[in-house]
């Protein structure tokens, strides 16, 4: 068996190597410390399993309680961590403007921007270019970025300055701390 696996794997009843064992209650009481065996008499006697909770432990730490239950709680605590990375993951969206976008039409998207910065995103601002739009004066572009960022409400800080994409131009914001 891989000691990796065998790490991680918990051990009940009689797979406990350890003499000695600090012992908690089903409720969450300490019994105290005792030897193995018996720690395994007063979780039989009980009609439940002896769950080596804290293996690292000086003495190591043992639960009486019943071993389905615990890897039930077990499978929901690793799901609730999983959800909770998941939901806290920041993604990068993109708002794409071009060189004759209107006024009005940057002030729809730099909302849209606004509203994922205020959701904690990142936003990646491209500025599309086509044929002879890419031979356009560079700082006209520069300006046109600067010109977007202005009708952004949500305080900001550039990541990732104007850079060159092989579309155009682009920049990263995010959320300012603190606002």
């Amino acid at each position: 068996m891989n000691t990796k696996q065998e790490h991680n794997r918990t051990r009940i009843n009689e797979g406990i190597r350890a003499r000695e064992l600090r012992i908690i209650d089903g409720e969450g009481g300490n019994l105290g410390v005792m030897s193995l065996e018996e720690a395994l008499r007063q979780a039989k006697g009980r009609g439940l399993d002896l769950i080596e909770i804290s293996p690292d432990a000086n003495p190591p730490v043992a639960k009486i309680m019943d071993y389905g239950k615990f890897q039930y709680t077990q499978k929901k605590k690793d799901r609730d961590v999983r959800a909770k990375a998941r939901a806290s993951a920041v993604e990068v969206k993109e708002v794409q403007i071009k060189p004759g976008t209107g006024e009005n039409d940057l002030m729809l998207k730099a909302k849209r921007a606004s509203e994922w910065l205020s959701e904690g995103h990142r936003v990646k601002v491209d500025i599309f270019l086509r044929g002879r739009e890419k031979y356009i004066d560079k700082q006209f572009h520069y300006d046109r970025l600067k010109r977007f960022l202005t009708y952004v409400t949500i305080g900001h800080t550039i990541v990732e300055d104007i850079m060159s994409v092989p579309k155009g131009f682009a920049l990263i914001i995010e959320k300012k701390r603190g606002s």
